[in-house]
Protein backbone atom coordinates (compact mmCIF):
# COMPACT_ATOMS: atom_id res chain seq x y z
CA UNK A 1 0.00 0.00 0.00
CA UNK A 2 1.12 3.65 -1.20
CA UNK A 3 1.68 6.48 1.44
CA UNK A 4 -0.97 8.76 1.17
CA UNK A 5 0.31 12.90 0.65
CA UNK A 6 -1.57 15.04 2.99
CA UNK A 7 -2.48 17.83 0.75
CA UNK A 8 -3.57 15.35 -1.77
CA UNK A 9 -5.54 14.09 0.82
CA UNK A 10 -6.47 17.41 2.06
CA UNK A 11 -7.86 18.52 -1.81
CA UNK A 12 -10.15 15.64 -1.87
CA UNK A 13 -11.81 15.83 1.96
CA UNK A 14 -12.44 19.15 0.88
CA UNK A 15 -14.75 18.32 -2.14
CA UNK A 16 -17.10 17.68 0.79
CA UNK A 17 -19.00 21.08 1.43
CA UNK A 18 -20.03 21.95 5.07
CA UNK A 19 -20.90 24.46 7.35
CA UNK A 20 -18.97 26.70 8.90
CA UNK A 21 -19.04 26.86 12.97
CA UNK A 22 -17.03 28.94 15.23
CA UNK A 23 -17.06 26.68 18.51
CA UNK A 24 -16.52 28.83 22.05
CA UNK A 25 -15.78 28.26 25.65
CA UNK A 26 -14.88 29.95 28.97
CA UNK A 27 -11.08 29.11 29.77
CA UNK A 28 -10.06 28.33 33.43
CA UNK A 29 -9.21 31.79 33.99
CA UNK A 30 -12.55 33.04 33.10
CA UNK A 31 -11.91 34.29 29.24
CA UNK A 32 -13.81 33.06 26.32
CA UNK A 33 -11.96 31.02 23.83
CA UNK A 34 -12.96 30.24 20.17
CA UNK A 35 -11.87 28.95 17.02
CA UNK A 36 -13.54 28.27 13.59
CA UNK A 37 -14.45 24.07 12.36
CA UNK A 38 -15.83 22.90 9.42
CA UNK A 39 -15.39 18.81 11.26
CA UNK A 40 -18.51 19.07 13.36
CA UNK A 41 -21.66 16.63 13.05
CA UNK A 42 -24.41 15.77 14.58
CA UNK A 43 -23.88 12.01 16.65
CA UNK A 44 -27.56 11.60 18.17
CA UNK A 45 -30.80 12.22 18.86
CA UNK A 46 -30.84 10.25 21.83
CA UNK A 47 -29.67 11.42 23.83
CA UNK A 48 -28.54 14.51 21.60
CA UNK A 49 -24.78 14.38 20.79
CA UNK A 50 -22.39 16.36 18.98
CA UNK A 51 -19.19 16.21 17.99
CA UNK A 52 -16.39 18.38 16.62
CA UNK A 53 -12.52 17.95 15.74
CA UNK A 54 -10.02 20.36 17.09
CA UNK A 55 -6.37 20.25 15.98
CA UNK A 56 -3.70 19.27 18.95
CA UNK A 57 -1.49 22.55 17.81
CA UNK A 58 -4.41 24.90 17.91
CA UNK A 59 -3.95 27.80 20.39
CA UNK A 60 -7.22 27.19 22.22
CA UNK A 61 -6.51 23.28 22.83
CA UNK A 62 -5.65 22.92 26.47
CA UNK A 63 -8.82 25.29 27.06
CA UNK A 64 -11.14 22.98 25.32
CA UNK A 65 -9.67 19.92 26.80
CA UNK A 66 -10.64 21.07 30.24
CA UNK A 67 -13.57 22.81 29.46
CA UNK A 68 -16.80 21.48 30.90
CA UNK A 69 -18.87 22.55 28.25
CA UNK A 70 -18.72 24.43 25.23
CA UNK A 71 -21.13 25.95 21.98
CA UNK A 72 -20.70 24.88 18.43
CA UNK A 73 -21.68 28.53 16.61
CA UNK A 74 -23.37 27.64 13.26
CA UNK A 75 -22.54 30.84 10.94
CA UNK A 76 -24.36 32.90 8.91
CA UNK A 77 -24.12 33.79 5.10
CA UNK A 78 -23.07 37.58 6.95
CA UNK A 79 -20.32 35.89 8.88
CA UNK A 80 -17.41 35.38 6.64
CA UNK A 81 -14.82 37.58 8.69
CA UNK A 82 -16.22 36.75 11.55
CA UNK A 83 -15.09 32.94 10.17
CA UNK A 84 -11.45 34.42 9.12
CA UNK A 85 -11.00 36.07 12.45
CA UNK A 86 -11.61 33.16 14.57
CA UNK A 87 -9.84 30.98 11.85
CA UNK A 88 -6.55 33.10 12.86
CA UNK A 89 -3.95 32.89 15.59
CA UNK A 90 -5.12 36.97 16.57
CA UNK A 91 -4.71 37.17 20.67
CA UNK A 92 -8.47 38.73 21.32
CA UNK A 93 -10.95 37.50 19.28
CA UNK A 94 -13.50 38.46 21.17
CA UNK A 95 -12.44 42.89 20.74
CA UNK A 96 -15.38 43.66 18.84
CA UNK A 97 -17.07 40.61 18.61
CA UNK A 98 -20.94 40.49 20.34
CA UNK A 99 -21.93 37.37 22.51
CA UNK A 100 -24.15 36.19 25.32
CA UNK A 101 -23.95 33.19 27.38
CA UNK A 102 -26.82 30.82 27.82
CA UNK A 103 -27.45 27.14 29.83
CA UNK A 104 -23.42 26.34 29.97
CA UNK A 105 -22.13 30.19 29.93
CA UNK A 106 -19.95 29.55 26.86
CA UNK A 107 -20.25 32.14 24.08
CA UNK A 108 -22.80 32.37 21.60
CA UNK A 109 -22.28 34.53 19.40
CA UNK A 110 -24.27 37.17 17.97
CA UNK A 111 -26.15 36.48 14.17
CA UNK A 112 -25.50 32.90 14.22
CA UNK A 113 -27.89 30.64 12.20
CA UNK A 114 -28.04 28.65 14.77
CA UNK A 115 -26.19 27.60 18.09
CA UNK A 116 -25.88 24.68 20.53
CA UNK A 117 -24.78 24.42 24.06
CA UNK A 118 -23.33 21.55 25.10
CA UNK A 119 -21.89 20.20 27.77
CA UNK A 120 -19.02 17.97 27.73
CA UNK A 121 -19.43 14.30 27.90
CA UNK A 122 -15.90 12.73 26.25
CA UNK A 123 -12.61 13.79 24.53
CA UNK A 124 -11.23 11.36 22.35
CA UNK A 125 -7.74 11.15 20.91
CA UNK A 126 -7.61 10.78 17.26
CA UNK A 127 -4.12 11.29 15.31
CA UNK A 128 -3.24 15.00 15.02
CA UNK A 129 -6.72 15.88 16.37
CA UNK A 130 -8.51 15.73 19.73
CA UNK A 131 -12.48 14.62 19.48
CA UNK A 132 -14.74 16.88 21.28
CA UNK A 133 -18.03 15.19 21.93
CA UNK A 134 -20.94 16.73 23.85
CA UNK A 135 -24.36 16.92 24.93
CA UNK A 136 -26.83 19.63 23.38
CA UNK A 137 -28.63 20.98 26.78
CA UNK A 138 -30.12 23.70 24.58
CA UNK A 139 -30.34 25.42 20.98
CA UNK A 140 -31.45 27.96 18.72
CA UNK A 141 -31.98 28.38 15.01
CA UNK A 142 -33.69 30.49 12.08
CA UNK A 143 -33.84 31.22 8.36
CA UNK A 144 -30.67 33.00 8.13
CA UNK A 145 -28.68 31.19 5.24
CA UNK A 146 -25.72 29.46 6.48
CA UNK A 147 -21.82 30.18 5.57
CA UNK A 148 -20.46 27.25 3.09
CA UNK A 149 -17.33 25.86 3.29
CA UNK A 150 -16.15 24.21 -0.30
CA UNK A 151 -12.27 23.12 -1.75
CA UNK A 152 -10.91 26.19 -0.06
CA UNK A 153 -13.11 28.32 -0.28
CA UNK A 154 -16.47 29.43 1.29
CA UNK A 155 -19.20 29.29 -0.61
CA UNK A 156 -22.97 30.77 -0.64
CA UNK A 157 -25.31 28.29 -0.08
CA UNK A 158 -28.10 30.64 0.32
CA UNK A 159 -29.40 30.32 -3.43
CA UNK A 160 -29.93 26.02 -2.96
CA UNK A 161 -31.47 26.96 -0.14
CA UNK A 162 -34.01 28.80 -1.82
CA UNK A 163 -34.37 26.57 -4.47
CA UNK A 164 -35.10 23.57 -1.90
CA UNK A 165 -37.44 25.59 -0.32
CA UNK A 166 -39.55 26.35 -3.55
CA UNK A 167 -38.96 22.64 -4.78
CA UNK A 168 -40.24 21.71 -1.86
CA UNK A 169 -43.71 23.80 -2.17
CA UNK A 170 -44.14 22.48 -5.79
CA UNK A 171 -43.96 19.15 -4.52
CA UNK A 172 -46.46 19.45 -2.09
CA UNK A 173 -49.77 17.48 -3.57
CA UNK A 174 -52.55 19.91 -3.60
CA UNK A 175 -55.99 18.52 -3.57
Amino acid sequence: MSKIDPRELRRSLGTFATGVTIITTIDVTGEPRGFTANSFTSVSLDPPLVLVCIAKEAGSLDAFETAQSYAVNILSEKQRDLSTLFASRGENRYADVNWTKKSTGSPILNGTAAWLDCTMEQTIDAGDHIILMGKVVAHEHNAEPILGYCRGAYVSLGLAQQAMEIAEQDSRVRV
